[in-house]
């Protein structure tokens, strides 16, 4: 990775749109009968499969820097999980452009890891995936196990792991080099409380030593540790960009347990009003 300095532009994104095709959707589509969508499925009956498109991600705008760590906040479906997908190289934006200096990662080695091996197999798969070479990964090693948790399960089938020890092991092996641009997408959902604190110091360790960290996470507390910057998405859109503590504040007035609670019980009261 080449070195760049502190408040480089890592990503640019200049009126980025993201759309995509859902077949099988809206008029046509309708009958329930097995049959007829077996015909309409093979191009054997002369009705239309519906198709709609839908807007992921629109018109969006940003500039992301060296150094920095960025969360997404918003509601299921508001296009975070799309605008990280297509950070990391894997969608193709429909529409603006994406600048991005330097190699991309999306956190995760699931593709190479294969369930039948060891542990300790795939560390050594998964290191060399992501461009290490057999001496770097055999480095590492001692290093992925301890940060994992496993312990002599490293030896064992991962297909013999519970589904939390194999997330620890995934997680320990796509974090082991640190990448140009780092994308996170929900993994600090996975673990226990031990392990989410020790990831997220990992991910404040890559901040320091990569370019940029995107990030998923639910946990206000936890987006505010890692992070100094938020961007809000809603229905595909930007709501707001800016100081962490700022946007997710604001997030959270909106669409926060306690918000939902006072919007509630203010409409009881007004129904209670009318009623009496």
């Amino acid at each position: 990775m080449a070195a760049r300095e502190r408040g480089t532009p890592t990503v640019v994104a200049s009126h980025l749109g993201l759309t995509y095709r859902v077949f099988g959707a809206g008029s046509g589509y309708r009958e329930q009968d097995e049959h007829a969508w077996w015909q309409r499925a093979f191009g054997r009956s002369t009705r239309a499969v519906g198709v709609r498109e839908v807007e992921a991600v629109k018109d969006l705008s940003f500039v992301a820097r060296h150094g920095e760590a960025i969360c997404l906040v918003g509601r299921n479906g508001s296009g975070k999980s799309t605008l990280l997908r297509t950070v990391a190289g894997l969608m193709p934006p429909t529409t603006g452009s994406l600048w991005i200096a330097g190699e991309p990662r999306l956190l995760g080695v699931n593709a190479v890891l294969m369930s039948k091996l060891t542990g300790a197999r795939n560390v050594m798969i998964g290191c060399q995936a992501l461009g290490m070479s057999a001496a770097q990964a055999r480095a590492k090693f001692d290093d992925i196990v301890e940060f994992s948790g496993i312990g002599d399960f490293i030896d064992l089938p991962m297909n013999s792991y519970s589904s939390g020890m194999a997330a620890r092991l995934r997680f320990a092996i796509s974090t082991a080099s640190v990448p140009d641009i780092l994308v996170v997408d929900e993994a600090l959902a996975t673990g226990d409380a031990e392990f989410k604190a020790r990831a997220t110091e990992r991910i404040a360790e890559i901040r320091e030593q990569a370019g940029t960290v995107f990030l998923v996470a639910h946990n206000a507390a936890t987006m505010k540790e890692i992070a100094r910057r938020a961007m809000w998405m809603e229905k595909g859109e930007l709501i707001m960009d800016g100081p962490v503590d700022e946007v997710v504040d604001a997030y959270s007035a909106k669409f926060g347990r306690k918000a939902r609670a006072q919007r509630a019980a203010k409409a009881a009261d007004e129904a209670a009003d009318e009623a009496s």
